[in-house]
């Protein structure tokens, strides 16, 4: 089966992947089957709407506790949004995937 060639973030989102500052998400395992060298279109979750293309580089395991201000940086939010919105996400995870990827 073919990983989806699309992914979706919230629209408060966009601005900072398009400016080139969001260049991870953190998912759970349900989302963990994009591939290294994959390109998927980007799009906001709340209308569908495309505004690009992102390159997939890396696709690796995290444990929540192990989060600090490196991936927050690249989530562009502080480590505290950063634990917070995971949270209210996935209440309960303690593992999840960090994709890394570039903006086309």
């Amino acid at each position: 089966m073919n990983p989806p060639n699309e992914i979706t973030f919230f629209s408060r989102f966009e601005a900072g992947i398009l400016a080139g500052k969001k260049t991870i998400t953190l998912r759970d395992e349900s989302e963990s089957y994009y591939q290294v060298g994959q390109r998927v279109r980007v799009s906001n979750l709340e209308d569908g709407r495309c505004y690009g293309e992102l390159d997939i580089l890396s696709v690796e395991q995290v444990a929540y506790d192990d989060l600090n201000n490196s991936h927050a940086e690249q989530e562009n939010m502080s480590l505290a949004e950063l634990k917070v919105l995971i949270r209210q996400i996935y209440p309960g995870i303690t593992s999840m995937y960090m994709i890394r990827f570039s903006l086309v």
